[in-house]
């Protein structure tokens, strides 16, 4: 089988590279190969084209792929809750929580990432089109590791910020060329926003269907890797040596270890309702639609 991530080098789907590389789903009986394909819009036209077996992405991105949810199955969660940082450049001067002081900036996003910006900032009386907010992609990033490319072109003055995972978000406050604005798990101005996306696991309802013990398995095997990380998050640092470039391997278990509390793969009370709120309020659900037909294993 095969599993998609839009991301690799973050540590928002590493839940789903643990369950691969510490073996987590081969004990379980499966044979899966892990890839990276992005954005996470493509990922689910795959799954939906038969290409893909499981997408490790965000939750609401499968709209993308699947209308009204119709075909998508999640079956569990990845980690808890909506989980990018807002990153502005240092020299503009922005405070931790100044949402105010976006008008007129650009922000860097990936397309279906940056939606989920939008519906936050809109839900806080900040719509980006009256405030002049631009929420922009990034040239070339379309195939590669978001948040570090999003880094890249902070320092290179491109963007005035970036709405990207935890490895961008680092690696510009080490380099000191960007500050935390927003953190949209962490920081309570996002609270009613937490549940309007997560990191999942999902299939196709057809093979949730068809194969339910091997979406039983992808369950078992997705919270063993979460356990194994809560209980040694230094095992990502082997993890990330084998696949991310040096500087970022060393970061890696340190950000697994502040994301580890969030690491509950039962799909929680209210995220149906979270992600039809974001749904409707852009344009991504019809009336009448709900993601509750598309939740559990």
């Amino acid at each position: 089988m095969k599993l998609a991530i839009p991301d690799l080098i973050s540590p928002s789907y590493f839940p789903a590279i643990a369950a691969v590389e510490l073996g987590c789903l081969a004990r379980e009986g499966l044979d899966v190969s892990l890839e990276m394909v992005a954005p996470v819009e493509r990922s689910y036209a795959m799954l939906r084209g038969g290409e893909l077996d499981i997408v490790g992405g965000s939750a609401h991105s499968a709209l993308a792929a699947f209308p009204d949810w119709r075909g998508v199955r999640l079956l569990c969660a990845q980690s808890r809750g909506m989980y990018w940082f807002l990153v502005m450049r240092a020299a503009l001067g922005i405070a931790r929580g100044d949402l105010a002081a976006l008008r007129g900036r650009r922000i860097g996003a990936a397309p279906f990432v940056g939606l989920a910006l939008r519906h936050l900032l809109r839900g806080l009386g900040l719509d980006p089109e009256a405030n002049d907010i631009g929420i922009v992609p990034i040239p070339g990033t379309e195939r590669t590791n978001f948040g570090v490319a999003a880094a890249r072109a902070l320092e290179a003055g491109t963007i005035d910020g970036f709405w990207a995972n935890g490895m961008g978000t680092e690696i510009a406050l080490r380099r000191g060329i960007g500050t935390l604005v927003l953190d949209a798990r962490r920081d309570a101005v996002a609270a009613p926003w937490f549940l309007s996306t997560m990191p999942v696991m999902a299939v196709t309802d057809e093979f949730a269907r068809a194969r339910p013990e091997a979406a039983a398995a992808i369950v078992r095997a997705t919270t063993a890797a979460q356990a194994l990380l809560r209980e040694d998050p230094a095992r990502a640092t082997a993890i990330g040596r084998k696949l991310f470039p040096a500087e970022e391997a060393e970061m890696i278990a340190e950000l697994v270890r502040r994301d580890a509390p969030f690491y509950t793969p039962g799909l929680p009370e209210g995220l149906a309702a979270g992600l039809d709120g974001l749904g409707f309020d852009l344009g991504l659900q019809t009336p009448g639609s709900t993601a509750a037909v598309a939740l559990g294993g």
